[in-house]
Formats: structure tokens, sequence, C-alpha cells
């Protein structure tokens, strides 16, 4: 933008739109959405946040700034550095096979856990089945091993190693894994090993039975079809998506993450090289996108990428990462998106945020 020289420097910035402001309202207004929460931070740590629409469709009540929110997939990330932390331990290597750890558990049709190994498994080229297609409208509470019988009731996809593609079958392996290892629950491990260890105040595991999400939230809606109604589903049993999407944070939070992550606050140097060594996933995640073990790069506009993962749960959709020179940005909106175009304006916003 040129600035005029006769305008005073404080003038020019308030008269300058915001083009993350900019991007989350249209969001709200031309994609019909309740709600949208921004959190940016650049490379100095200055963090500003955004919120657009309304936190309550009955009350009209407003979005509460920098909110908790469902955050999905993005748990995956959370599950795959303390499977990562292990390895720097010398308690789980990448290369071993499931059955290492969890001998004759996983066998079905086309399916033994002697041939996917644990970097097959974050990776997501093992072949597994995705349970949660086969989950239908049933959200009481499950057991982990309960979830990965579903899958086992069906064919594997492919050959492990084979193909890339995304089953949240994984990281429930991922996370029984971690339990076998350490003795303790998955949300043990990641409250000390990641929550409490870099100070993520408003992130945690939901306990069994927790349906409710704890600080204040925008509510999450859910639409059952293309014109139908939303309804209100805040309140859910969240542990179908377990160590693949059970956990709750804040765009803060999430920026704090990933941002401690690339930092190498969060894994020895060998076990992140690790991480972000990447094949193709734009079947799912779009031009350019590649997947690590459980870490997603995506190309900017405006040159290189960021680090991220994002996720979908009913009621929220977040998207977001960071960079490798400290920005980072995550946004969610209050419902869970089905429709491809609209999730490409929610990573728009995304990249005018760490692009400006």
């Amino acid at each position: 933008m040129t600035m005029g020289v006769l305008a005073p420097p404080a003038a020019s910035a308030a008269a300058r739109p915001d083009t993350v402001q900019q991007g989350l309202s249209a969001l709200v207004h031309t994609d019909g959405l309740p709600a949208g929460l921004a959190s940016v931070k650049d490379r100095e740590g200055r963090t500003r946040t955004y919120t657009a629409g309304v936190g309550d469709l009955a009350t009209g009540s407003v979005v509460p700034k920098d909110g908790q929110v469902r955050i999905g997939s993005n748990t995956k990330v959370f599950t795959a550095v303390v499977v990562l932390q292990l390895v720097g331990e010398g308690k789980i290597r990448l290369d071993a096979t499931v059955d290492t750890y969890l001998p004759g558990l996983v066998r079905g049709k086309g399916i033994d856990g002697c041939r996917i190994t644990v970097r097959q498994l974050l990776q997501q080229t093992s072949g597994l089945p995705n349970y949660t297609n086969y989950l239908g409208d049933d959200v009481r509470y499950f057991e982990p091993r309960e979830l990965l019988d579903i899958a086992l009731q069906h064919k594997a996809d492919f050959a492990p190693g084979k193909k890339w593609e995304y089953s949240n079958t994984n990281y429930i392996l991922a996370g029984l894994i971690v339990q076998k290892v350490t003795g303790r629950t998955l949300a043990e491990e990641m409250d000390q090993r990641v929550i409490k260890h870099i100070g993520l105040r408003h992130t945690y595991f939901p306990a069994p039975g927790d349906v409710t999400i704890r600080e204040p939230h925008p509510k999450g809606y859910y639409r059952d079809s293309v014109g139908a109604p939303l309804r209100d589903v805040t309140e859910m049993d969240p542990s179908w998506g377990w160590a693949a999407g059970q956990m709750i944070s804040t765009g803060s939070d999430l920026n704090r993450f990933f941002t401690a992550l690339l930092a190498g606050r969060l894994l020895p140097a060998a076990q992140l090289a690790q991480m972000r060594t990447t094949v193709p996933a734009e079947s799912t995640f779009g031009p350019g996108a590649r997947y690590g073990l459980g870490i997603v790069s995506m190309p900017l506009p405006c040159g290189g990428v960021y680090w991220g993962h994002g996720g979908s749960f009913p009621g929220y959709e977040t998207r977001g990462g960071a960079t490798d020179d400290g920005r980072a940005a995550n946004v969610a909106v209050t419902v869970q998106l089905t429709d491809e175009a609209a999730r490409e304006r929610v990573d728009s916003v995304v990249d005018r945020a760490l692009c400006r």
C-alpha cells in the first residue's frame, strides 16, 4: 500500500484494513458461519487476536477472544511428539513393528501388526482402514480398543508402505503404544511432556465422560445437510477421537505449541528432523501439502511453507501452524466444514496472517 506523504504514520496504520479481520468477517457473512476466531503471532512474539460473528446463536453473545475450541486432528501432532520423545529416550523404535509393543493385537483382512511399523503409523502409510468411516452417529463413550476393533472389521486399504492415505486408526495405535511403553495414560503423558512443559495454560485432554469445554468458548454447530438448520453440538463425548482428535485448546496455545516444536523445545534435533521428513499428502490437505510424522507442511503464497496440521470435529474447524522464522497463526470457525471451497477460504485467512 502506498503511504500518502501528508498522512501521519498513526493515521495511516488506522486507515489500513486488516486483512485477517476482513477474511474472518467474510467467513461469517459470506459462508454463513456463526463465528470465527484467529490468533496471530509475529516474529517478535507480538500476538493479536480476532473474532467475528456471535458466540451463541440463541443469545447473540459475543465471541470470547481466544476462546477454547475442540481442535480435532491437531491432537495428532501432540501424540506424535510424545511418541518421538519416547524414541529419543530409546523406549520406542520408529522402524520397529506394532507387534513389538502390542503383540498379536493388530490382525485382520490383509492386516498384520508384524508388517506395520511405528513410522508408518505416524506418517499415515500403514494401509489401516479409517475407523471414523464406520462410526455413524454414535457419539457415546468409546474405549480406544473399541475404536481399533471397528477398524479391524474391515480389510486393509493397501499394503504397508505402498501409499499415503489418511487414517485416524494409525493414531489410536500410536496412543496405545505410548500407554503400553510408559504404563501411564496418554492424557497423563501429554500433560507432563508437552502441556505443562511449555506452559499451555488453556489446553487439555478431556477426562473420560467430560462432555464440556471448561473455559470461555463459542458454541459449536453442526448441519446435517445443505440447507438444514444449525444445531448446537458443543457438548459431546469426544472419546471417539482419542489420540487422533480429542483435545481442546485455543489459537494462542496452538501457536505457542507449534512455535516451540519448530524451535526444538519439545524434541531432540534427530527426532525433529524425522518428524519433518515428508511424503506428498495433496489428496487430503491440498496442493503442495506434505505429511511428516504427525505434522503437515503447507506452501505459502508469499514463499516458503508453514508447519501445522488442522482439525475437523463436529462443531469446530481449525487451521494454522507456524513458520521456521517464528510467525504463527491459527484460525477456528464454529461449524465443522464439509464444503471444500469453504475450507480453502479458511486456509486463505491463515495465508493472509502468515504472509502479512
